[in-house]
């Protein structure tokens, strides 16, 4: 490697967890309450990733429709923020808002206080893979480049980064190789709120939303279509999750930089609309904040050790090794080319899977966050072994904490016995799991 002959290699850690996000904070969590040596490298300022610095106002639902399914670490975050937010009520389990400020506080403690060290504007930059492990990883910041070294190594980056760095394999996208379009998240303040609460509901399945006048507008061409997800995240605040953005590579950095102008603009217009047709919520209202990260929803997919498939989910399968619990619907958002097909007739966008019944839930299984052809290295959160249209699902922040918990549990189970992260004992890992609250079948 071009970087190891002036390279310093730290290897103060049994277990490295790449990616602060919400599988990475469980992970990292996970690894270090287990007794495990453990460091948090995450590229920005804070934890919490998308429901941080992505802005993005509501949680996924944490229920099967009976009852809370995320729970472990999952639930323990998410009742810890729903306790600092008056406004919500204790039974909410299903869209409740998130406060991002709150939620930073929430992830600093829980990672550090597990006893994980935290290492912020740091981004992984290589990796040396020889014969299966991972001998150590580059890390690039205002020290310059770092080697750190570990028996394991969870890659939690929601790009599959390290995996792809060691040359094991992934899938990107469709079969010509689009992915999802992206949403660039921001926060409007000074709203009415009796206006906003009272005016029938305002998002895209309300045919009556403002936001398809906003569309048919010519003033604000970047506002294409009527996706206006939002919630009111705190007094006369509200978050939205709106607006889309195509053809956007997370793996690229001028792709997504160009993203991130677009969507300042895009959220800007989209205010100006608001504040011209709903005036009497939005009239005296201020766009506060664009997100500082694009809320990317798809990119690298590993090939694992298993790929759980669309069979898979919609069968509910219970697996031997599952490590948690999945009931969210298919969520995907049309690629350019499907909305071709979408205006052409060719693809009927109401065509929807079967959604889950009350109590309905599929199984994860521990060999979808082994990549194949590695002996050291586990994936969690949105980049798992999956078939694209499943991947649709487990992305979202709820599953990728039940990930993250099960790849910090296994981490640190084999980094203490020393073993491939394939040759753990799953029902040991299931049982410890299930003692640290984990929902199992």
């Amino acid at each position: 490697m071009i970087f190891s002959r002036n390279l310093t290699l730290n290897s103060d850690y049994d277990v490295i967890v790449a990616g602060g996000g919400p599988a990475g904070c469980a992970a990292a969590t996970a690894s270090a309450r287990n007794g495990a040596r453990t460091l948090l490298i995450e590229a920005s300022g804070c934890l919490g990733g998308m429901g941080t610095i992505g802005l993005v106002p509501a949680w996924c639902p944490f229920s099967d429709k009976e009852k809370i399914i995320y729970r472990g670490i999952g639930q323990e975050v998410f009742e810890s923020l729903k306790a600092q937010m008056p406004h919500i009520g204790k039974s909410d389990l299903d869209w409740v808002p998130i406060d991002p400020e709150g939620l930073k506080r929430i992830y600093d403690d829980l990672v550090i206080g597990s006893g994980a060290d935290v290492l912020f504007n740091s981004s992984v930059c290589a990796a040396e893979f020889f014969e299966g492990n991972l001998q150590y990883i580059v890390v690039s910041n205002k020290a310059g480049l770092s080697g750190y070294s570990a028996k394991i190594f969870v890659d939690c980056t929601g790009d599959a980064d390290i995996a792809a760095l060691c040359g094991l394999e992934f899938d990107y996208g469709t079969s010509t190789g689009e992915v999802q379009p992206v949403t660039h998240c921001f926060q409007v303040t000074n709203v009415d709120e009796y206006e906003f609460r009272t005016h029938p509901e305002m998002h895209h399945a309300n045919k009556d939303c403002p936001v398809y006048d906003i569309v048919r507008s010519e003033k604000y061409p970047l506002v294409t279509d009527g996706h206006s997800c939002n919630s009111l995240i705190g007094p006369r605040t509200v978050g939205f999750n709106a607006g889309h953005l195509w053809n956007v590579n997370a793996t690229d950095p001028l792709s997504v930089s160009k993203a991130m102008i677009q969507g300042r603009r895009l959220a800007f217009q989209f205010h100006q609309g608001l504040k011209e047709f709903f005036p009497e919520a939005f009239a005296a209202s201020f766009l506060s904040a664009t997100a500082p990260a694009m809320g990317i929803r798809e990119s690298r997919r590993i090939v694992g050790e298993y790929v759980l498939t669309l069979k898979d989910y919609i069968e509910r399968r219970t697996f031997d090794d599952e490590i948690g619990r999945n009931s969210y619907y298919i969520d995907i958002h049309l690629t350019e080319e499907e909305k071709e097909a979408v205006n052409s007739g060719r693809l009927n966008p109401d065509a929807r899977y079967e959604n889950y019944s009350p109590g309905e839930s599929h199984g994860i299984p521990y060999r979808c966050l082994i990549p194949k052809g590695a002996h050291n290295l586990l994936v969690a959160g949105r980049a798992i072994s999956c078939e694209r249209i499943v991947q649709g699902s487990v992305r979202v922040m709820p599953a990728c904490l039940v990930t993250g918990q099960a790849a910090g549990t296994a981490a640190a189970m084999t980094a203490n016995i020393n073993i491939n992260v394939k040759k753990i004992n799953t029902e040991l890992l299931r049982k410890k799991l299930l003692e640290d609250g984990v929902y199992l079948k």
